[in-house]
């Protein structure tokens, strides 16, 4: 019976159904696990430089186009520090609060994370409320994207980070969704981590976009 077993030992490549060989499985699979995280960390960053390079290229155009006012307002005429102070104090807590929720996640702690998810989500929601209003005040007095070169690159630049914004609320309810239905499983605890570090690097282009678009627009 022994023989048998060695036998069939050796002529299962797969090793299933032995105890000896199932020693080898939990090191096989923890490898196969950290290969993933690896891959999905970089896969992740590639993404996040991607994005940075395209709102680099925003940038670079709104700087080109920022005097093309065609005889129309400038930013001096239109911003409202505020309104964009407030927007700005929303976005930097918000980033505080995620942080919160990223710990509360990796601790297990119920209560930190959705607590911090939700204020984080509520934070993110005041921001693009305050954007879109600013949006549509412009639009209703005339001042759209199509009335000059400078507004297309403003709105273009704004829209398409407050754009951002809006698909990280949505990612941030999925990540609830699914903390709620299957728990702090490491694969999702992978996805709330890049869901965090891409609510921070918004939050930085934020304050390059605060600093170039509305503080030098109104110095002007």
């Amino acid at each position: 019976m022994s023989g048998f077993q060695a036998t069939a030992g050796h002529g299962d490549p797969h090793s299933l159904g032995h105890g000896a060989a199932r020693e080898h499985l939990p090191k096989h699979g923890g490898g196969h696990l950290v290969s993933k995280r690896i891959v999905t960390g970089y896969g992740f960053w590639i993404f996040l430089l991607s994005d940075i390079i395209m709102f680099s290229a925003f940038f670079a155009t709104y700087a080109v186009l920022v005097g093309a006012t065609a005889d129309g307002p400038s930013g001096h005429d239109l911003f409202d520090l505020r309104n964009v102070g407030v927007e700005t104090a929303c976005l930097l807590l918000s980033s505080f609060t995620c942080g919160i929720a990223s710990i509360g996640a990796m601790t297990h702690r119920s209560l930190w994370f959705y607590g911090a998810m939700t204020a984080t989500f509520v934070l993110g929601a005041a921001f693009v409320g305050l954007e879109l209003r600013e949006f549509a005040g412009m639009i209703a007095q005339g001042n759209g994207p199509s009335r000059s070169a400078f507004l297309s690159a403003f709105f273009t630049l704004v829209g398409c980070h407050g754009m951002h914004v809006s698909l990280g609320l949505l990612w941030l309810l999925t990540m609830m969704a699914q903390v709620y239905a299957k728990g702090y499983r490491d694969d999702i605890l992978r996805r709330i981590l890049c869901f965090s570090l891409f609510w921070h690097a918004l939050d930085i282009i934020w304050v390059g976009l605060f600093t170039v678009v509305y503080l030098m627009g109104v110095g002007q």
